[in-house]
Formats: C-alpha cells, structure tokens, sequence
C-alpha cells in the first residue's frame, strides 16, 4: 500500500509540479494577488515591497552558494571519498543503505541544518556509488527527509530565539516573554523528544518502505572521475600553485581562530562557522590551492538554482511582510484566520498548520518568528497555552512544509545533481507522515 501511495505522489509531482523557477514564479504572482485582496494595498504599493526585498536575501544567498561549493568540495577530496567509500562498503542492500542515509541526514540535521543537508547529500551520493540496485532519487529524498527535525534541533532559531530574552524577545510575542525560555523547556521538553522520537524511528522505515520495483539507479559519470594527477610544476609560479606550504599556513589558522571560537561559545555551530569548517578542511584534504580550487570550480554548477532563485523568495517574503493600511500583513492575516478558530485544545495543532502554510510563501524560520510571534503568541496566551508550545508548534511547522518547499532543497539537489522532481513525490509521502504525527503529538502531549 505505501509503495502504491510513494509510485502515485512521485507520478503526480513528476507530471504537475513545475520547475522550482517556475514555482516561484506562481508564488510571487500568488502573493501579490493575496495581498492586494486581503490587505487592501494597491498594485504599486506591493510592487514597491516586493521590488525592496529583493535583494534582502544577498548575505543568505552567499553563505548557501558556499554551503554547496565547499560541501562539494570536500566530499571530492580523495581522503574523504576513501572514508566513505570504507563506510558505505558495510551497507550490503538497498534498503539498508535508504536507513543509513536517513539516519545520518537526521543526526546531522539535528546538530546544524546546513551541516545536515550537504553531509545527507554527500552520503547519498557515495551509497549509490557503492550500493548496487538503489534508487538514487529515493536516496536522495531520504537524506532530505533528515531535514525535516532541523527546527527541533541545536540550529532551530525559533528555540533559540525564545532562549535569548531581551528586548526583542518581548516586542515579537508583543509581551507575552519578558523573561527567556531555557532550551530545557523547548528543545529537551517531552513534547519535543517524542516528536524526534516518532521522527527517527519512523522516517527511515517510511523511506524504506517506498522503494519502487524498477528502481532508477544513478549513471556514475555523475559523480565525476578521481581527482586527476597534477603535473610537476615546472616554472615558480606553478610551484606556488601546488605548494602545500602555503594550505597548510591558513589551515592553521583557521583552526586556531575556530578553537578560539569553540572556547569562548561552546559548540555553537552558525552558518559562518560550518562554511569555514567545510573551507579548511577541504584545503588540507585536497592538499594543494591548486586541487581545490580545480574542485571548488567543478562544483559551481549547482549554484545556479540558489543564485537565480533566492531574490525571488525574497521578493515574496517581503510581500508577505509587507502591511496595509489597518498594518496587518499578509501573513498575519492567515495567522490571524488560524488563531481566531481556535480553542485551548486545537490551538497548537492550528498554530503549526499555520506556520506549515506560511512558510510555503516565507521559508525563513527566523522570517516566520518574527510575522508569526506577535500574533500566535498573544492569542496562545489568552488561550492558556504555554508560550513555549506555541513557540514549538510555530518551528515544527516551518520545519514541516519544507518537504514540498524546494527552497532548501537547492543546495542538496546542486550536490547530488537531481532536479526537485526527482524527490519531491517521495518528500511528499513524508510530509504526510509527519504532518500526522506532529499533529497527534500536539494534541495528545500537551
């Protein structure tokens, strides 16, 4: 019966669902429909928002685009191909190697989001080098299914955010918290735990379950040829080239500015922090500027997605955020439509259907916190519902939706080579699981 269900969604995505181009396209147009209806701003008012985000997603773009090329580069480096290669060689069966992928894709995840997606990619890829008759876009799929626990994690900003305190904490739940939430209470309370229970023991069997009978294994020139021999440098400037000196230079200190880091901060794992996790280790795996710069150029081709696609996302988070005249946004219409509905027992499960819808238009968690916290906070509140759960149920909805939301996708897809398509039927099988069982969660656990 799953497999039926898994072969009926991979069809329907593959026939209906357009290019992740052309989806944010149809959002963009989407967003602006809605907000002109629901908030009463005229054509050039939206168009004057959404012109003023576009560009407000640069930073992001930059740290994804090296999330991808960096990733990429070191999962090319021949030490870390042999010690994959060691790893994968264990997993004997198809099925055994969609369980690994998704149980690494979830630890991973679970540490640090971007860590997660690039690690679940690079996994994917050497199981299907190694593991005969796997289905290659079920393996992907599994690794980005680990993405799914990301805001039930170490990096999940709204957690995080309501662990800060200060004064911004108050202004975003429109002062509901005047004093911080310790992750004791979000991230380490039972609620939580049983959800990233159901989640880790779950998924990989759900995974599992979806393999097709014809699976589509993966053409090995994907992966590309062992790195290539260098030539003896002969004149100085190719002896610079491939001098190992100079890596191993900034190698150091890199790793004296990152332990100095980790002193101070704890393992506080940013952005920033695991794109220069990925660079150094990269640099001294390839050895050579030469070699890694050569691998960092091969995996520039995935980048296009993020590059071309991100302003765009902008754009319609900026129209989604953006007020009318009574100063109620977009976003905070549908989330006012969610809280007005309901009572203190459906609250929670309404309050993360509503970050779920939310995030399909706005796919930032700390974007939704702040559209989402003024409103849902207070009416939790009035509702008698622990802000911490409200807190909770606003990150697992961000979270959930990004199964059918290819935005986060891009950077996995670049590493793995696939187009959205390719996993989107078996992601959707998992939004389905997971909308139930964090539903249930809410409703039974609270």
């Amino acid at each position: 019966m799953l497999s039926a269900l898994s072969r009926g969604c991979v069809v329907f995505v593959q026939r209906y669902l357009p290019s992740p181009f052309v989806l944010v396209l149809v959002l963009t147009f989407i967003a602006f429909i809605l907000a002109m209806t629901w908030t009463g701003q005229s054509f050039m008012d939206v168009t004057n928002t959404w012109g003023d985000g576009l560009w407000s997603l640069l930073k992001f773009s930059m740290q994804m685009a090296l999330i991808l090329v960096t990733g990429s580069a070191l999962a090319t480096a021949p030490p870390l191909r042999r010690f994959l290669d060691k790893v994968a060689a264990k997993v004997r069966t198809p099925g055994q190697a969609i369980v690994v992928v998704t149980l690494v894709a979830l630890a991973a995840c679970w540490i640090n989001w971007g860590f997660g997606l690039v690690i679940g990619a690079i996994m994917a890829k050497t199981l299907a080098r190694n593991v005969r008759g796997v289905d290659y876009p079920l393996l992907v799929a599994a690794a980005y299914s680990g993405f799914l626990v990301w805001h039930g994690g170490l990096s999940g900003s709204i957690p995080l955010a309501v662990a800060t305190g200060g004064e911004a904490l108050e202004k975003v739940s429109s002062g509901v918290l005047t004093q911080p939430i310790p992750v004791s209470e979000t991230l380490f309370a039972p609620l939580n735990l049983i959800i990233l229970a159901f989640m880790l023991v779950g998924l990989p069997l759900l995974n599992r379950a979806m393999q097709p009978k014809v699976p589509t294994t993966v053409d090995p020139a994907l992966f590309g040829a062992n790195e290539e021999e260098v030539l003896p440098a002969e004149t100085p400037a190719q002896k610079l080239d491939d001098n190992i000196i100079l890596s191993l230079m900034l190698v150091v200190v890199g790793a004296v500015f990152l332990g100095t880091y980790f002193f101070n901060n704890g393992f506080a794992l940013t952005l920033n922090v695991v794109i220069m996790l990925f660079l150094f280790l990269g640099l001294l795996a390839h050895k050579t500027p030469k070699r890694y710069m050569r691998s960092v150029v091969n995996s520039m081709e995935g980048v296009a997605g993020i590059l071309l696609l991100f302003p765009f996302y902008a754009g319609i988070m900026a129209v989604m955020n953006g007020a009318g005249a009574d100063g109620v946004s977009l976003s905070g219409q549908i989330s006012h439509a969610f809280a007005d509905s309901a009572n203190a027992d459906s609250f929670p499960i309404l309050a993360f259907l509503s970050a779920g819808l939310v995030n399909v238009f706005v796919p930032s968690g700390g974007g939704q916190w702040a559209v989402q916290g003024p409103i849902m906070m207070p009416a939790g509140d009035a509702l008698n519902v622990a802000p911490q759960v409200t807190a909770m149920a606003i990150a697992w909805g961000d979270a959930w939706t990004n199964m059918i939301q290819p935005f986060w996708a891009l950077p996995l897809l670049g590493i793995a080579g696939l187009d959205a398509r390719a996993i989107m039927g078996y992601c959707l099988v998992a939004l389905l699981y997971s909308g139930v069982v964090i539903s249930a969660c809410f409703y039974f656990f609270v």
